[in-house]
């Protein structure tokens, strides 16, 4: 069920960007904090997203310089924000050559299902972000190969390393 509401794109001064803000009751609403959510603006454009703290029970949802060229949009202006609940797996899709990797590797999966999610959508989004196919397999070779060389229920982003 969507929770639909106005707000305005607001400044990020201490981090040099933007953001939407979500008072409190609407964070309440689509189920706090640790809720991820699917975000459509002005029914344009939906990405997966998840709420950060702003204060007094109000939260945000970062808003980068790409997505704001495609809405159009600049701090002040009014949009409709649309918050559904991201009942997918890892809260993104997840690439056919990453699904390839872990299906032929049952420790690699087990290492990959055990991390938090934030980690699981970092070593997706790593992988997402090549553009050839080859190289996203070498890409989730590496990043999988890199998972199971960590001490165990000690995984770090750096760790990870993708590059």
């Amino acid at each position: 069920m969507a929770t639909d509401f106005i707000t305005t794109v607001e400044s990020l001064e201490h981090l040099g960007g933007h953001y939407f803000r979500i008072p409190a009751a609407i964070v309440e609403a689509v189920g706090g904090w640790n809720t991820r959510l699917q975000c459509t603006v002005n029914d344009r454009l939906t990405w997966p997203c998840g709420l950060t703290a702003l204060g007094e029970g109000d939260g945000y949802i970062t808003l980068n310089k790409t997505r704001m060229t495609q809405l159009k949009v600049r701090a002040g202006d009014e949009v409709r924000l649309s918050l559904t609940p991201d009942n997918s797996e890892y809260g993104l899709e997840v690439p056919e050559e990453l699904r390839e990797v872990l299906s032929l590797d049952p420790e690699g999966q087990r290492r990959f299902d055990r991390l938090v999610g934030g980690k699981q959508r970092f070593i997706i989004r790593t992988v997402v972000e090549v553009k050839n196919s080859q190289l996203r397999i070498d890409r989730a070779l590496r990043l999988i190969d890199n998972l199971k060389r960590l001490p165990e229920g000690r995984e770090s982003f750096a760790g990870l390393g993708a590059k």
